[in-house]
């Protein structure tokens, strides 16, 4: 059954048209996701076909009786409104207690709020649960969302993936999150320069096939500058050649990807990273970090090394931000202390734009920093990272008042990274990023050596540039995760967040996960011991090891075998403090 289609549809804001003449459809059970460059049309796309937004020219037709839910951008609510009224309306407690749907979305999305809350006041993130679940708890036949993961933890974003999965409904979805497309949408659309590329497959696919169309358009293109020479040199050949094609087959996945190097060569950036910031980066000892009455942070003890790729995971207020700014010293622990290297030139991207001149321009402002800087083998100038964040020709003299805020956040990254730092914390730095930028600004990451940690929402970002993840559980410490946010996500929903182990222990302190209380079988407790003691003796293995990194920077072949038993000495130590979990769990 076809629910939307449309016809020669244009539509401008401006004298470049964002949709010219794009024709599609959508049927009954189609779940397609939308992406392109910000400013692309790519809302502008779903509101002509939701009719929130009339075309210029075209038609647009709906299915009749058509069930449309539609969720912008915009997190709009009536003045006084309370979550119950937005959600639930004016339905009574037993009509939707019973509904097994409304029950599902209500334990998904607003665990922790009280119905009777008022809107007014509340955070982003919860305020776009509300909006959610105001969409998914009527019936609809198709569901048009618009960035529907912002302000989104990771965990709201899993749960809202598999219920999008397991709900029978088309799908129409805008977002930057490449994980969450691949996770719900079976097709893509490309919005690019007025039209509507489509490609089979969610995101994974759509690269794939991308990829391959460009492979054929540049190999059409050479063919077509050639065409002369070679028709000479066939003619040549005789009439036999003249009728003979060329026959070969193109595995694409293995075509396009065959002699691709790997992402980065992490031995290569430990030694440059060594070579940067010697030994020491951060050691954070025994620190206590307090908010108002509450310990965000007790007795906590992590080690940053060099060349160390970490990305941070937690819920929403469980402290991510504060523990960056506990390492660049904006925030003093109340016990303990934090051990930063000397050679440490740190660069923090927070959350919130930082104010520039809104009269310089773009280029003026990167200059202003450095004009040159080497990623990797490569040196590049300012304006080459500018053309390749997005900001190519004229754009680069464009004042900075002028730019959107996810212009203002290319330009704040190309900014840190032009001040060559060795640290990096990037807090949600794909905030308002566009699917292409954040693959221009995931290549620069590869290429740079330093230590990296990065607190991000963005699962597909996360994997994409860390090596390893730790995560915050609401227990004061900082929890390693070696198997990533899906080990995460487990854990919080098992409901296993408290028996955890620290992560990178530097010591007997902080080796030691908490012991079984006492009545337990006693040997379960003298295995938990051993397990203790073997974490000890690992974590001291894994700090002599970073040493001799360091002392061994400029011999390759030291370092290639340094590390291949570095990487040996972390898998065992992931396996032991996996045997200590399980132990713990069946113990306590």
């Amino acid at each position: 059954m076809n629910l939307i289609n449309v016809e020669n549809v244009a539509k401008a804001y401006g004298p470049a048209p964002l949709l010219d003449a794009v024709s599609l459809g959508l049927d009954d059970g189609d779940r397609v996701g939308v992406v392109g460059r910000n400013g692309g049309g790519k809302s502008t796309l779903v509101s002509v076909l939701a009719k929130e937004a009339e075309p210029d020219a075209g038609r647009v037709t709906h299915a009749r009786g058509l069930r449309l839910g539609y969720l912008t951008q915009r997190d709009d609510f009536p003045e006084g409104a309370t979550v119950r009224s937005v959600v639930l309306g004016e339905r009574a407690e037993h009509e939707w207690a019973g509904d097994t749907r409304a029950r599902e979305i209500l334990a998904g999305l607003l665990a922790g709020l009280d119905l009777d809350a008022p809107l007014a006041g509340m955070s982003g993130g919860e305020r776009r649960r509300v909006a959610l679940a105001r969409l998914l708890v009527p019936e609809s036949d198709l569901l048009v969302l618009d960035e529907p993961t912002n302000h989104l933890d990771i965990e709201a974003i899993d749960w809202l993936a598999r219920h999008l999965r397991g709900r029978r409904v088309a799908l129409l979805v805008v977002t930057h999150d490449r994980w969450f497309l691949d996770e719900v949408t079976e097709r893509t659309w490309e919005v690019v320069d007025g039209r509507v590329e489509r490609y089979e497959g969610g995101y994974s696919a759509y690269v794939l096939a991308k990829a391959e169309r460009s492979r054929i358009a540049a190999a059409t293109e050479a063919k077509r500058q050639n065409l002369l020479r070679k028709e000479l040199a066939w003619l040549r050949r005789g009439p036999q050649a003249r009728t003979s094609k060329p026959k070969f087959r193109v595995d694409a996945a293995q075509a396009l990807i065959a002699d691709e190097p790997p992402a980065r060569d992490s031995v290569e950036l430990t030694r440059f990273a060594t070579a940067r910031l010697g030994k020491t980066v951060y050691d954070v000892e025994d620190a206590t970090v307090r908010l108002g009455e509450r310990d965000l942070f007790s007795r906590m003890t992590w080690r940053l090394g060099p060349g160390d790729r970490v990305g941070l995971v937690g819920v929403n207020g469980s402290g991510k931000s504060t523990l960056l700014r506990l390492l660049d010293g904006s925030v003093d622990p109340v016990a303990g202390r934090v051990v930063r290297g000397k050679t440490v030139q740190l660069a923090h991207l927070s959350q919130n734009l930082e104010d520039l001149d809104p009269s310089r321009r773009v280029l003026e402002s990167v200059e202003e920093i450095r004009r040159r800087i080497t990623v990797g083998k490569r040196e590049w100038t300012a304006s080459q990272l500018l053309e390749r964040l997005g900001f190519a020709g004229d754009r680069q003299w464009t004042p900075v008042g002028d730019l959107s805020g996810g212009e203002r956040r290319r330009l704040q990254v190309l900014r840190l990274l032009m001040g060559e730092p060795n640290v990096l914390l990037l807090d949600e730095p794909t905030n308002d990023l566009d699917i292409e930028t954040l693959t221009e600004v995931e290549d620069l990451l590869d290429g740079w050596p330093g230590t990296l940690v990065v607190v991000s929402h963005d699962r597909y970002f996360l994997e994409r540039i860390t090596d390893h993840v730790v995560a915050l559980l609401g227990d004061g410490r900082v929890t390693m995760m070696p198997g990533g946010v899906d080990e995460y996500l487990e854990r919080r929903a098992a409901g296993t967040a408290g028996a955890v182990a620290p992560a990178t222990p530097a010591g007997p302190a902080a080796a030691a996960p908490p012991r079984p209380k006492g009545g337990q079988d006693w040997k379960a407790r003298k295995e938990l011991d051993r397990l203790e003691r073997r974490l000890e003796k690992l974590a001291g293995q894994e700090a002599e090891l970073h040493e001799r990194l360091a002392a061994h920077a400029t011999d390759y072949a030291k370092l290639q075998e340094l590390d291949g038993r570095l990487k040996e000495i972390q898998a065992e130590a992931a396996q032991v403090e996996e045997e200590w979990l399980m132990l713990a769990e069946d113990v306590g």
